[in-house]
């Protein structure tokens, strides 16, 4: 019997929201950097410089995929590290109110960097709430805002249920009361075309600040960015040698630096295309699991949601036996954040969304790598069905 093919690069691979696979140039950056030779970049001689330099050209190839100036990229250890930086930097260092606003299904790095304002600073917290599609209403956050607001989070995309929000209409809301607007575009970078810059481009320059983490575009693990707008404070979280313009210290990761530009450039350039592929293979998966799977219902919404996701609950089978029954197949999927793994209780996004605490339980989720080959679409469907049926019968 042959074993089924587990490899991250394959077809079989169906978690890229968790983690993208390793692009071959964020390989090759990175083996250059080590093939130099390790030096801190903050050292003042030949090998130094060489590291500085390999990091500057790093921050513009980044700053000119999001439409951003290389002094508006801050490095950090991934998307967590540059959300809690972007959330309690920016909030700490703004003279204006103790008010946030954030929303119900937020990864949890900005929540609970929103509630760690809250119970040591005093902020006040308001969540806003989502319709059962995931998506965030304006009337909503117009009634949110106050004019002490300080910051206002929405993510761009939900990285379980895979919904875009309208970041353009809800910045414009925030900005009319002069407040800050962060978003956490980790999940939605990598597959659909985010500016900070020119007016039109989309987000549109809606936003002062955006993170984005390094593995999401299948760049290395353990490396992100902060893009804030020039001018903008920010109380440092991490302290020491003020490195990243003062606002996260630190010696850089040379190596994984690189190999997250080499990522981003790669990814961007092809962002069309591969989101047009990505796009008909999630419609695909779609319309077969819906058809053929009894009781699986596709999470949020139809058609304004990132390329490759398709995110499902499946009434009447635990989530766990389906994830189970998938890798025994070769297939390797999950059931919602990689962050909240492990955790027995249902799904913060799933329960905001309206779904009840045991369907939650059922929930699995596609987060497509590349175009899905037609037999992993026939494995995937046969499994599940089966799934359900021994369920059923059982």
């Amino acid at each position: 019997m042959t074993e089924p093919d587990r490899g991250s690069g394959s077809g079989s691979y169906l978690d890229a929201a968790a983690t993208a696979p390793l692009r071959p140039e964020a390989l090759d950056a990175m083996l250059r950097v080590f093939t130099a030779g390790q030096a801190n970049a903050s050292s003042v001689h030949s090998p130094g410089f060489r590291a500085r330099e390999e990091i500057e050209a790093a921050r513009a190839r980044v700053a000119a995929a999001l439409g951003a100036r290389p002094g508006d990229v801050i490095f950090t250890s991934g998307g967590t590290e540059a959300n809690s930086l972007a959330i309690v930097g920016l909030s700490l260092a703004s003279p204006r109110g103790r008010h946030l606003v954030t929303t119900a299904i937020e990864h949890s790095s900005v929540l609970e960097s929103c509630r760690y304002l809250e119970r040591v600073f005093g902020f006040e917290l308001t969540v806003l709430p989502v319709d059962g599609e995931g998506r965030v209403g304006p009337a909503d956050l117009r009634a949110a805002l106050r004019t002490d607001t300080t910051l206002v989070s929405v993510g761009l995309a939900n990285g379980e249920v895979g919904t875009v929000q309208d970041v353009p209409a809800l910045a414009a809301l925030a900005r009319e009361i002069g407040a800050i607007v962060h978003t956490d575009a980790v999940q939605a970078a990598a597959s659909l075309p985010v500016s900070v810059g020119a007016a039109g481009a989309w987000p549109g320059g809606a936003v002062d600040a955006l993170t984005v983490a390094s593995h999401k575009f299948g760049g290395p693990q353990g490396v992100g960015a902060l893009v804030a707008r020039s001018g903008l404070r920010i109380e440092p979280i991490i302290h020491g040698g003020g490195q990243e313009r003062g606002a996260r210290s630190g010696t850089e990761n040379v190596a994984g630096i690189a190999g997250f530009a080499a990522a981003v450039s790669a990814a961007t350039a092809q962002i069309g295309s591969a989101a047009l592929a990505l796009m008909e293979s999630r419609d695909a998966l779609t319309d077969r699991i819906l058809a053929e799977v009894p009781g699986a219902r596709l999470t949020g919404h139809p058609t304004e949601r990132l390329p490759g996701h398709a995110s499902f609950t499946v009434r009447g089978v635990s989530g766990e036996s389906l994830l189970v029954a998938l890798d025994a197949a070769g297939l390797a999927v999950s059931s919602g954040s990689a962050c909240a793994a492990g955790k027995s209780e249902p799904s913060p996004v799933l329960l905001a969304l309206g779904v009840s605490d045991e369907l939650a339980q059922t929930a699995v989720r596609f987060s497509l790598a590349g175009p899905l080959p037609s037999e992993t679409l026939d494995r995937i469907v046969r499994v599940l069905r089966a799934e359900v049926l021994r369920g059923v019968a059982g």
